[in-house]
């Protein structure tokens, strides 16, 4: 299955966050056993990462995963476009499921 592709918009300097649901089948998958995570990188290739997303499963059976990134972060992002994606793995990365991508674009914070 392709990831699907979802483009963000974060508030330089504001917390952020979102939450999707994945399903199969018609039903909420079971993310038992899962973690997430996901980052921001300015080029899909670029080796350095501009930021990481906290991302919690909190109940796996309902299959949402909550990405998150505090205001103190948010501020250290420049003004720009960028590219992320969410992943879900399994203990040693036995298995690795890109599920979302997109671009991500960071408004000018004007209050500081």
């Amino acid at each position: 299955m392709a990831a699907a592709t979802y483009n963000l918009t974060i508030d330089q300097g504001s917390d952020f966050a979102v939450e999707f649901t994945l399903s199969e089948d018609g039903s909420a998958k079971d993310l038992t056993g899962y973690s997430a995570r996901a980052q921001i990188r300015k080029l899909k290739a670029d080796t350095t990462v501009a930021a990481s997303f906290n991302c919690t499963i909190q109940t796996p059976t309902n299959g949402v995963i909550k990405m998150e990134m505090a205001n103190a972060v948010t501020k250290e992002l420049d003004a720009d476009r960028y590219f992320y994606d969410l992943e879900i793995y399994t203990a040693s990365d036995a298995i690795v499921t890109r599920i979302m991508q997109g671009m991500v674009v960071v408004t000018q914070e004007v209050t500081r």
